[in-house]
This record gives structure tokens, sequence and C-alpha cells, in this order.
């Protein structure tokens, strides 16, 4: 029998393990992948989707489902149609392998070797000549849409190939979560990819990771939109806007002595290297480094205690819960007085890898703009207890505290929720 060290309560390990409880809507959905698998494990190929925003559940799900075509696939039952399956689970990002591997010590049915990165497993498909049965795809937005021979995938769409190798695909998908060019998705593009055999489309809407009133995924959703609402109402997520990056960032790393699990984040608009060097956030009173590359290391950056003196990007934090999120809006994120609206500057964005891949697109400079947007939305979803909010850009700033002000002008007439 397998032993691991136990997980506490609020680790990423424990709110994505199969025995987290599931609702009744997800366990009617993961039945019904379940038997979609069952149906078509010997057919030519077969696609279910599973859409939703952040926090809505998806990653846990695909989790159980997994460890239950494992148990079947492993089992005793010669008779289950899923016996001697030969499955995998595919996510482009480092983070979250590192998370499922380390979840796999703790279930008898689940392998280290299960879980792998999608250009590793069509790299040795193609190299062996073998279709896997069944492969579930987490943060199916990551994929690539194009080729990209810096990372080895010399083929044009990750998801066409994964596809070809495999007799059952299981994707978790959301679009609003799409942060690179060459991750680029549009109905059209997938709708050609599936044509021709089985494709199922499933929607989860729930917000799990988020304690709060629908008031705050409303603002949110409004603001990846570029829309600037009244701010939420009090309440017991904990919501505050931050005249100071300094003050913010001492109020999370309080919160993080007494819940855990709370980190500052960024919009990609700080230079950033990977050359083994420290790069710096610097926000008048605030100097913090970015998050360090350490591929090495058994823990996901949110985890590790060190990180607390560390701001998150995008990259290392979609797929994750934190108890807090303090989110610094950085220069790109600018605001228009006329219209009272969220402009996006994209000079202004230092992740010019995500722009890279622009032929064939109709716009580039809106999609620059959403996938901005994009990023801001995975920054705002990360908090179960609360998000802290700081803006560089003086006019949002001015903006975004006169917000403040009224919400705390109106907190006094009213009690907190």
């Amino acid at each position: 029998m397998k032993q691991s060290p136990q997980p506490g309560p609020d680790s990423a390990v424990s709110r994505l393990a199969p025995t987290m409880a599931l609702t009744d809507g997800q366990e009617a959905l993961k039945a019904e992948v379940l038997s979609f698998c069952r149906a078509h494990r010997a057919q030519d190929h077969a696609l279910f989707i599973i859409e939703g925003d952040a926090g809505t559940g998806k990653s846990l799900l695909l989790n159980t489902l997994f460890t239950a075509i494992q148990g079947a696939a492993r089992g005793c039952d010669i008779h289950d149609p899923l016996h001697g399956s030969r499955n995998f689970l595919l996510v482009n990002h480092p983070e979250m392998i590192k998370l499922y591997r380390n979840i796999s010590e703790t279930q008898a049915a689940l392998r280290k070797k299960d879980f792998e990165r999608p250009t590793t497993f069509i790299n040795q498909a193609n190299a062996s000549g073998r279709r896997a049965d069944i492969v579930l795809v987490d943060e199916a937005h990551l994929l690539l849409t194009r080729r990209d021979p810096y990372n080895r995938f010399h083929q044009d769409n990750q998801l066409e190939e994964i596809i070809r190798h495999a007799h059952v695909v299981v994707i978790v998908f959301d679009a609003r979560q799409v942060l690179k060019f060459k991750s680029l998705w549009d109905d059209a593009s997938l709708a050609q990819l599936v044509s021709g055999f089985p494709v199922v489309t499933r929607r989860l809407d729930h917000q799990f990771r988020m304690h709060a009133h629908a008031d705050v995924m409303d603002w949110i959703r409004a603001l990846r939109d570029g829309v600037l609402r009244p701010l939420p109402a009090p309440q017991a997520f904990d919501f505050r806007i931050f005249d100071d990056a300094q003050d913010m960032y001492e109020a999370i790393r309080q919160r993080n002595a007494q819940y855990g699990l709370c980190r500052m984040l960024a919009t990609y608009d700080y230079p950033y290297t990977l050359n083994g060097q420290d790069h710096f956030i610097t926000e008048g009173r605030f100097h913090l480094r970015w998050d360090r590359a350490m591929p090495q290391a058994r823990l996901p950056w949110a985890e590790r205690p060190d990180t607390i003196d560390e701001v998150g990007s995008v990259y290392t934090i979609q797929g994750f819960d934190l108890n807090y999120a303090g989110v610094i809006l950085g220069p790109s994120v600018t605001y228009d007085r006329a219209a009272d609206r969220i402009v996006i500057d994209p000079s202004r964005y230092e992740d010019r890898a995500a722009f890279t891949g622009r032929d064939g697109v109709a716009d580039p400079h809106e999609v620059m703009a959403r996938i901005i947007l994009n990023s801001i939305n995975v920054l705002m979803t990360r908090g179960v207890r609360g998000l802290y909010i700081y803006a560089s850009e003086p006019d949002l700033h001015a903006r975004l505290a006169r917000l403040w002000e009224e919400r705390q002008a109106g907190s006094d007439t009213r009690p907190a929720a």
C-alpha cells in the first residue's frame, strides 16, 4: 500500500484529491463520461468536452474520473470494458504535473507515469506507434494550436494529435483562460477538427473555489470585458482595493500566517527573463522578486512556504487555489475616463512570447487585449477566502480608489452580508 505524508486540508493535493466528495451534478457528469468511455473505447475516435469557468470544479471532476478509469483498468473485473485499458492524463503545465504526480502517491490505482505533458505523449506515441485507449486533458485551453519547435512540438495542433493517438479523449476547456496566440481557439476550427466522430459537450457552472456571493464573480466577469461595476457589497469573502502595494503585501503576509496559501500575484507587466537571475516588481515602497523557476522542486509554487516572498505569474498559479490572492494590475491595464472602461495597452505587456504566432489572425491587437484580460481573469479567480487588488496605472488606480470609497460609504448605511 502506498505511504506518503498526509497533506493539510488546504493543500492543493487535498482540494484535488479523488476522495473529495462531488456534488450530485458532478457525480452525474462523472457517470456520463464513464459510460461514454466504456461505449467508445473500441471505436476509432470519440471526444467529450467539459466546459466551465475557473473554479467550477473541472480539475477535481477530471482527477476523480481518471482515478475511477484507472481503478477499472487495473481492477479484477475482466468483464468491464475498461479492464486492461491504457490511459493517460495530460496537462500542459509543469506545476500541475507536479500536483497530479504527488496525488498519485496517495492512490493505489494511479502511477506517476500516468501523467504527462501533451508534447511528451505525442512524441512518444509517434515513436512507438501505440495508441492510448483513453486520454484526459486538463487545462485544454493551454494546448498548442500551431507548431512550436522550441518546445519540440512539430505538428499543427496538439488536440488533433492527441485525438489521432487515442480512441477516447476527454478535455476540460475554458476559452477565457487562453493565454497565448499559439493556444488560440475559435469555434470554427474546433468544429472542423472534431467533425466525423462522436462529440459530446457539457458545462459546469457552479462556482466552488471562491466562497463569495454572486456579485463578486459578476464584478470579475464584467472586468474581463473591460467594464468597471460598483464593487461587491461587504460580505464574508474579503474583497478589497489597496492604495499601496506594500500595504497589500503586508496584509497578504498576515493572512498567510493565519490561513496559509496566501500569495502575491501580478500581471505580466514587469521584466522577467529565464536566465537564472532574480527579477523584481517595484511599485512605490513595494519591491519583491518574481517567482523563481524551480522545476526540481517537489511542491508546486503555490505550496512552497518560501514563495510568500515572491510574486506569482499567471503561468505559475493557473489551475491552483489560494486562500487569499493579492493581485497587482500592472501598467498594461489602463483606464479610459471618458468611456469609464478598462483599456488594455499590449505594448506595456512584458510577456512577448504570448504574442508570437500571429500569422493569419484577423485582428491581432484585439486578441492581444483579450489574452491580457484572460490572464487577469485567471489571477482574480484564485482566492477562496479573499481577493485584494492594487492598480499601477494612475487613472485606473484613482478610479478603483473612488469605487472603494463609494463602497465604504455605502457600507456605513447597511449591515455587512
